[in-house]
């Protein structure tokens, strides 16, 4: 079939995937299919509302499938998805691995209506899943009058009792004549907006290809297999979603949206399901962890691994997780390569709570100099993260330029990115390119501060980030979140900084205790937010200096 959507896609790297099996001919829909034969009565994906079996859930994929072809839509159109976390999120996505459509589900809770309508604009979505009441501003604005005046949606979809003009969600079938599958395994799947912690999202564009290639390598690595119960608590709106929907396609493994009844908490959603693998982001890791603390748990239910990407994993994060005897998978990855580096089972702690371990044999990464992308850095120096490989992105939906100006000379995708590779050629974070504090010419990585902070006891989450000085260009400062209860004085803080081993170069020069930081809907800190706050006079930071010698 003709490819209507420009990518990146390069014939003579794909027949290198596929001769070392990185790339094969399945797609995630038959995938789904080769489950339903084999194992048609197994759990495949719930929710609190309803629990499906492969088969049934099959039943569901090809009657969405169905009505989306009886709605006129074409090979490559986009449909966008605006839930909650939902199985029906899963469903839709695998509808369109069936019919060749492009799946974006990136629309995240905390967009308002006039935000979601420009970036169904944006891509020309051809059809639209949406639920009433849903998003930031869903008391004034109405998500299916402001969608209904796009000139390019032919179907709007509502759960729940949505307006007369929208259609109800699809029902399962099992005898209606269905569409002809598309079972090119290379063709455009998945758009995904990058969470913009630094700027505009651009649209990263997947195939069933590069999204397995992914889930192949983690299912292979850690040795999950169709008992593996996962949860993932990142919405499926998050590219971790996506990475767990991988995992459950390349495995077999029943997938547990975290969508818990009402007034169960996550840590409760995970015991009762019998979750053994969890994924999130550091936030929640240390939510859950919190939560067990007050309630004094010793173990997490059934859960042998956690999976934690999106920002550095703090070290008393991982290390609370080896002491209740759950594994931290700490992982490093973007939307543009999905969750290409992590550590193994069999790494030793320090390797785990240190780094992020080595690159999957779907990708590979470099170090390259951070002011000079085409010069490899030497060995053990700070530069930014490149890489290649088989679960890296197609390209940029409708973005030529921001395509052209994410690779080097060298063919290698620049992540912005800083880190260094230790003598075992595990990758260490050190932090955004964009987020490097520059003191009157001196670099400052916050990761480092953010890292030696969190070893302090009373401090729950940190951010480090830039104020402007007039004199000196920028100057740390250091928010935190205490736990419950807990005080600090920022001269303590400043000592226990110095005794851990920050140099009295790198030390905040401001402080301030909060009671919640601003974050994206994946619950990254937003820096770019406390920068601005901090300017306006929203936060007022104190100063501070440390005295010590």
């Amino acid at each position: 079939m003709t490819n209507t959507l420009l990518t990146l896609h390069d014939p003579e790297r794909a027949r290198r995937y596929y001769a070392e099996g990185l790339w094969r001919r399945d797609t995630l829909y038959t995938l789904l299919c080769d489950h339903a034969a084999r194992r048609p009565a197994a759990f495949a994906v719930r929710d609190w509302q309803r629990r499906l079996s492969w088969s049934g859930l099959r039943e569901l994929v090809d009657g969405v499938a169905a009505d989306l072809d009886a709605a006129g839509l074409k090979r490559g159109e986009r449909v966008s998805v605006w839930l909650p976390n939902r199985v029906e999120a899963v469903v839709i996505l695998l509808a369109c691995s069936r019919q060749g459509y492009v799946c974006n589900l990136s629309l995240h809770r905390n967009y308002t209506v006039g935000e979601i309508v420009e970036l169904l604009s944006r891509i020309r979505a051809a059809a639209l899943f949406a639920e009433p009441g849903y998003g930031a501003n869903a008391a004034s604005a109405d998500i299916f009058a402001a969608a209904a005046t796009l000139p390019s949606l032919r179907r709007i979809y509502t759960l729940g009792t949505g307006p007369q003009e929208a259609a109800p969600f699809p029902a399962a079938t099992a005898n209606l004549a269905l569409p002809p599958t598309d079972t090119d395994p290379d063709k455009i799947v998945y758009l995904a907006f990058t969470s913009g912690t630094t700027g505009t999202p651009k649209g990263v564009m997947h195939s069933d290809n590069t999204l397995l290639a992914n889930g192949r390598a983690m299912v292979g690595d850690w040795r999950h297999d169709e008992r593996t119960i996962l949860l993932s608590l990142s919405p499926m709106s998050h590219h971790i979603g996506a990475v767990a929907i991988e995992q459950m396609m390349a495995a077999g493994l029943e997938l547990v949206v975290n969508a818990p009844p009402p007034d169960v908490t996550p840590l409760d959603w995970i015991i009762a399901t019998g979750a053994s693998y969890v994924m999130g982001v550091p936030t929640h890791a240390m939510d859950i962890l919190d939560e067990a603390r007050r309630r004094r748990l010793s173990r997490l239910g059934s859960v042998k691994v956690f999976y934690m990407a999106g920002s550095p994993i703090p070290r008393e994060t991982a290390q609370a997780f080896l002491d209740r005897g759950v594994l931290p998978q700490n992982v490093y990855g973007m939307t543009e390569n999905g969750s290409h580096q992590y550590t193994l089972p069999g790494d030793d702690p320090q390797t785990i709570v240190e780094t992020c371990g080595r690159a999957c044999r779907a990708y590979e990464i470099r170090i390259w100099d951070k002011d000079n992308p085409d010069v490899e850095a030497p060995r053990g120096t700070v530069g930014e993260i490149g890489g290649r490989g088989a679960c890296l992105t197609l390209g940029y939906f409708d973005n030529q330029q921001a395509s052209e100006e994410s690779f080097n000379r060298s063919g290698w995708f620049m992540s912005g990115d800083l880190g260094r590779l230790d003598d075992k050629g595990c990758l260490e974070i050190v932090g955004r390119k964009k987020d490097l504090i520059i003191r009157g010419g001196h670099n400052i990585h916050p990761a480092r501060i953010e890292d030696l902070a969190m070893r302090h006891p009373v401090i729950g989450r940190c951010a480090a980030f830039p104020v402007v000085d007039r004199r000196l260009g920028e100057k740390v400062c250091l928010a935190v979140i205490l736990r419950d209860g807990a005080g600090v004085e920022p001269e303590e803080l400043l000592g226990h900084l110095h005794r851990a081993g920050l140099s009295r170069y790198d030390m905040p020069e401001y402080f301030i205790a909060m009671e919640a930081f601003p974050l994206t809907a994946s619950g990254k800190i937003l820096k770019r937010e406390l920068v601005e706050w901090a300017k306006n006079g929203h936060i007022r930071p104190e100063p501070v200096r440390w005295s010590g010698r």
